[in-house]
């Protein structure tokens, strides 16, 4: 989750003076107890310097203090105890160190978003509910019908042209006839859709259907310019996500190596991050769909506004896109491999 890793020292006195650094397990935002709560009750005992996430499970914290004894005295105040102040709980507490960690994982948390205009990116736009749970369901009986391809994590299916991921295209010579029938009542909301300058006038003609299973995310990319047009909708069905978008300085993403990490306003890129509920349409276009990256990051459960929502046991995507047929005209011509 892109927090400090916190471990147990080995081969010493737990009762000792030995960290101030707490590992509490049973408290955390999945038990209904928010970092701040928990922040408010520890300090009775000394300054608090923060409270982290132990691991991805919800349920386990770190608690971080300015001294070792005052992460002493809360030890011993509170280890198997019920907790009144947090709701009653028992608290199984030891003491926890810091570990090295790499800069990717330090710097790697960005607050979430909720709604499209709080990441303040021309062209980026997220619908809620823009299917039933019965449509939902409908979809993901038809393409269950239909055969998968599989990937290295992941399956896929696609409709209208094949999109080739070694070269990040499609070869518009091979037609694969239209879009499928399930999918026509989906063509017809995004056409009504009133934040869309001649909605009624998009063809869409590409379809590629997305499997996750839990913990599978995906790469950072922009979808390539000469191989579709300005308008990407993404349909996300049977699970949440977070989606994560960057924008990077004129040239480094070239270079990019996906597994560093910097700040939300790093040297090289910014970062946002909005909540992908069930049944949400996402719309990327202009400078959203040109210049940003997005992707998913590879996580069990997220961490949105100090709540822990977990994954499910699969999550679909529907993306719909126009593909290309004269070259692209976008204002990126830092970021278009047609205009390089």
């Amino acid at each position: 989750m892109g927090l400090p890793r916190f471990g147990r020292p080995k081969g010493v006195d737990m009762q000792g003076k030995l960290s101030p650094n707490l590992f509490v397990a049973n408290c955390g935002p999945a038990v209904g107890l928010s970092h701040d709560t928990i922040a408010s009750v520890f300090a009775a005992f000394g300054e608090v310097n923060g409270v982290f996430a132990a691991d991805e499970s919800g349920a386990r914290v770190i608690v971080s203090y300015c001294d070792e004894s005052s992460a002493r005295a809360a030890l011993e105040a509170l280890d198997g105890h019920p907790c009144p102040e947090l709701g009653g709980r028992t608290l199984h507490i030891r003491y926890s160190v810091l570990q090295p960690t790499a800069l990717d994982q330090i710097n790697d948390s960005v607050p979430v978003s909720l709604v499209a205009s709080d990441l303040n990116i021309p062209g980026l736009y997220l619908v809620h509910d823009f299917v039933s749970t019965k449509e939902e369901e409908e979809l993901l009986a038809s393409i269950d019908e239909r055969p998968w391809k599989s990937l290295a994590k992941r399956r896929v299916q696609h409709y209208g042209y094949e999109f080739c991921y070694e070269t990040r295209n499609v070869n518009t010579r091979q037609h694969l006839g239209e879009l499928p029938s399930f999918v026509s009542p989906i063509l017809e909301k995004i056409s009504l859709l009133p934040d869309l300058d001649n909605a009624a006038s998009i063809v869409l003609d590409q379809l590629t259907v997305n499997e996750y299973p839990p913990g599978v995310g995906l790469s950072p990319h922009i979808d390539t310019h000469s191989a579709f047009e300005g308008f990407i909708f993404s349909l996300s069905l049977a699970g949440p996500c977070i989606m994560e978008f960057r924008r990077y300085t004129d040239g480094d993403w070239l270079n990019n190596n996906t597994k560093t990490q910097t700040p939300e306003n790093g040297s090289n890129f910014l970062r946002r991050a909005i909540y992908l509920p069930p049944r949400s349409m996402l719309l990327l276009s202009g400078e959203a769909r040109y210049a940003w990256h997005h992707y998913i990051p590879h996580h069990k459960i997220d961490l949105v506004k100090d709540s822990v929502i977990r994954r499910g046991s699969r999550r679909v995507s529907f993306t719909f896109r126009k593909v290309r047929a004269d070259p692209c005209p976008c204002d990126f011509p830092q970021y278009c491999d047609s205009q390089r």
